[in-house]
C-alpha cells in the first residue's frame, strides 16, 4: 500500500477547546463526531459520571446555546474558529443538592459555577449570606483556620463578595476580611467537600438559584415579561423583579407545552384552568426554551422514580466513599490530634529541657559564684583574722598606751601640782622682789636725798672754808702770827672734820650700795635661772599634755599657760624697773 493510500485513510479532525470551571482542555475531534461523542470524551477526561446535569455551551450571535448530542458537532451553529471553544457548565440544577449530587467532582463543579454566578451578581445574595458563603469558600480553599499561618491580609487576593455588597457598605477590605475570618474560624474541622456542600445548601435556597431567564411578551401589545425555567417549573417575572414570580407553573401541574413559530402555550393539567400563552421573537431562543422545558421536566419526573441501577451503584459507591473518607478524616483527625498532642508534649519537653538547661546553667553559674564567694569569704576571713590579730595587738598597745597615759597623767598632775607650787613660790618671790625693789627704791630715793643734802652741806662747807681760808694780808700783818694760826687751825679743823665725816659716810654708803647691788644681781641672776628652769619644765609639761591629748590643746592648758606666764611678764617688768633703779644708783 502506498503512502498516498495511508493518507487518504486517516480521518479528518478539527480542534476543540473545552473550558471547565477550573481547567482548560484541548481535544482533536473527528469530523464525523456528534455532540455526544465530544461530551462523553470530556466527561471521561474529568472523571464525571453524573453527566445529566451538564452540557457544552457555546455563543452564537450574542446568545448562548447548548451543543445537541444527537447532531454532528460541525453541523450545528458552532463558532467558525480554530480551535472551537466550548464551556462545560451545569445545564440543569438539582432540587436538593445533598441528595442528588453523588460524586465529589460533580459537587465541586456546581460549587465553582454557583460561586461565580453569585460573585457576578447573576444570583442575588444578601450581604449576610454573602459573608457566610465567603467563609465556607475560604474553608474549602485554605482548610482549617490557623492564626499563626493565616495572618491579616491573607484574603487580599481572593474575590469573595459581590461588588454590589462591597459598595453597599462603607467598609474597608480589612473590615470585610475580619468579618469573614470570624465566621471562617468557626468552621474548623470541616473538610473541603463538606464546606462546598454547605455552600450549595445555602445557595439553593436563594430565589435566583438555577433559574434561566428569557425575555417574553404576554400579548401582541408587547408587554415585557421574563420567563424563568428551573428544576421546579416555569415562572413569570416582571423585568424589574427577578426575586418573586408573578405566576408559576410547577412541572407536576403542566400537561403540555407547545409553540408555533413565536407563540408558546402552556396547558395546565387541570382542564378547567386557563391556558397561558406568551410570545418570543427569536426562533433560536424559542427552541432553547422548549429544549430546557422538556429536559427539566424529564429530570423532574426522573427524580420521582426509582433510581436506575447505575445511579444506585453510584450512590452506593458514593456512600462507601463518603464513609471511607469520613473514617479517613476521623483517623487523620485522631492522628492530627495525637500529633498535635505529641508536638505539644514535645514542645513542653523542649521547653522543660530549655528550662532545665537554663536552671542548670544558672545553678552552675550560682555554683561558680558560690565558689568564688567562698574563696572571697575565705580571703575575707583570713583578712578579718589578720585584722583581728592586728586589732588585738593594737588593743594591747592601746591598753599599754592608756596605762602609760594614766601614769603620765598622774605624773602630769603631780608635776602640774609641783609646778603650780613652784609658780606660787615664784610669784611669792616675785612679790618679795617687787617689795624689796620698792623698798630699795625708797632707800635709794632717801639716799639720793641725803646725798643731795650732803652735797649741799659740802658745797656750803667748801664755800665757808673758802671764805675762811681767803688771804687777808692786812689782817695778817697787823695781827700776831700765832693767834690767827690757832684760830685758823681751829676752824680748819672743824671744817676738815666735818668734811672727813662726809667723805667717810659717802664711801660707806657707796660700799653698802655696791654690796646691795651685787647681792641684788646675784639674787636676780638666781631668780632668772629658776624662772628659766620653770619655763623649760612648763614647756615639757605642755608637750606631754599635747601628746596625751592627741595634739589638741585644751582650754585648761591654755588657761594654765596664760596664768603661768602672767606673773613672769609682771616679774620681768618689775625686774626691769629694779635694774633701772640699780643702774641709777650705780651712776650715783
Amino acid at each position: 500500500m502506498s503512502i498516498m493510500g495511508l493518507k487518504k485513510k486517516q480521518p479528518k479532525t478539527f480542534k476543540v477547546k473545552v473550558i471547565t470551571m477550573d481547567a482548560e482542555m484541548e481535544f482533536s475531534c473527528e469530523v464525523k463526531w456528534k455532540g455526544k461523542d465530544l461530551f462523553d470524551l470530556v466527561c471521561r477526561t474529568i472523571g464525571l459520571r453524573e453527566t445529566w446535569f451538564f452540557g457544552l455551551q457555546f455563543i452564537v450571535k450574542d446568545t448562548f446555546a447548548w451543543l445537541k448530542p444527537e447532531k454532528r458537532v460541525l453541523d450545528q451553529e458552532v463558532p467558525k474558529e480554530d480551535p472551537i471553544t466550548f464551556h462545560f457548565l451545569a445545564k440543569f440544577y438539582p432540587e436538593k443538592v445533598e441528595e442528588e449530587l453523588v460524586q465529589e467532582i460533580t459537587q465541586h463543579l456546581f460549587f465553582l459555577q454557583v460561586k461565580k454566578q453569585i460573585l457576578d451578581e447573576e444570583i442575588y445574595c444578601s450581604p449576610e449570606a454573602s459573608v457566610l458563603l465567603a467563609s465556607y469558600a475560604v474553608q474549602a480553599k485554605y482548610g482549617d483556620y490557623d492564626p499563626n499561618f493565616h495572618k491579616p491580609g491573607f484574603l487580599a487576593q481572593d474575590e469573595l463578595l459581590p461588588k454590589r455588597v462591597l459598595k453597599q457598605y462603607q467598609m474597608t477590605a480589612d473590615m470585610w476580611e475580619e468579618k469573614i475570618t470570624a465566621w471562617y474560624a468557626e468552621h474548623r474541622g470541616i473538610a473541603r467537600d463538606e464546606a462546598e456542600m454547605e455552600y450549595l445548601k445555602i445557595a439553593q435556597d436563594l430565589e435566583m438559584y438555577g433559574v434561566n431567564y428569557f425575555p417574553i411578551t404576554q400579548n401582541k401589545r408587547d408587554t415585557d415579561l421574563l420567563l424563568g425555567v428551573d428544576a421546579l417549573g416555569l415562572h413569570i417575572y416582571i423585568p424589574d423583579n427577578k426575586l418573586s414570580s408573578k405566576k408559576s407553573f410547577a412541572w407536576s401541574g403542566i400537561r403540555n407545552i407547545s409553540y408555533s413559530e413565536k407563540e408558546f402555550t402552556i396547558k395546565p393539567l387541570d382542564k378547567k384552568a386557563e391556558v397561558f400563552k406568551f410570545y418570543s421573537s427569536q426562533l433560536r431562543v424559542n427552541k432553547l426554551i422548549l429544549q430546557l422545558c422538556i429536559e427539566n421536566h424529564d429530570l423532574f419526573m426522573r427524580r420521582r422514580k426509582v433510581d436506575s441501577i447505575e445511579v444506585q451503584q453510584m450512590k452506593a459507591q458514593a456512600r462507601e466513599e463518603k464513609a471511607r473518607k469520613k473514617m479517613e478524616r476521623q483517623r487523620l483527625a485522631r492522628e492530627k490530634k495525637l500529633r498535635e498532642e505529641a508536638e505539644r508534649a514535645k514542645e513542653d519537653l523542649e521547653r522543660r529541657l530549655y528550662q532545665l538547661q537554663d536552671e542548670s546553667r544558672l545553678a552552675n553559674e550560682a555554683l561558680i559564684r558560690s565558689e568564688e564567694t567562698a574563696d572571697l569569704l575565705a580571703e575575707k576571713a583570713q583578712i578579718a583574722e589578720e585584722e583581728a590579730k592586728l586589732l588585738a595587738q593594737k588593743a594591747a598597745e592601746a591598753e599599754q598606751e592608756r596605762q602609760r597615759l594614766e601614769v603620765t597623767a598622774l605624773k602630769t598632775k603631780e608635776e602640774k601640782r609641783l609646778m603650780e607650787q613652784k609658780m606660787r613660790e615664784a610669784e611669792l618671790i616675785a612679790v618679795k622682789l617687787v617689795e624689796e625693789s620698792e623698798r630699795r627704791s625708797k632707800e635709794a630715793e632717801q639716799l639720793k636725798q641725803d646725798l643731795n643734802e650732803a652735797r649741799e652741806a659740802e658745797r656750803r662747807a667748801k664755800h665757808r672754808l673758802l671764805e675762811i681760808t681767803k688771804p687777808s694780808y692786812p689782817v695778817i700783818a697787823s695781827y700776831p702770827a700765832h693767834p690767827p694760826a690757832d684760830v685758823g687751825d681751829l676752824n680748819l679743823e672743824s671744817g676738815s672734820f666735818k668734811f672727813d665725816f662726809k667723805d667717810t659716810d659717802m664711801k660707806r654708803l657707796s660700799m653698802e650700795i655696791e654690796r646691795e647691788r651685787v647681792e641684788y644681781m646675784e639674787k636676780s641672776k638666781h631668780l632668772q635661772e629658776q624662772l628659766k628652769e620653770l619655763k623649760t619644765e612648763i614647756e615639757a609639761l605642755k608637750l606631754e599634755e599635747r601628746q596625751a591629748n592627741m595634739g589638741i590643746p585644751t582650754n585648761a592648758t591654755m588657761e594654765f599657760s596664760d596664768n603661768a606666764y602672767t606673773p613672769l611678764s609682771n616679774l620681768n617688768l618689775q625686774s626691769v624697773t629694779a635694774k633701772t633703779q640699780v643702774a641709777f644708783l650705780e651712776e650715783l
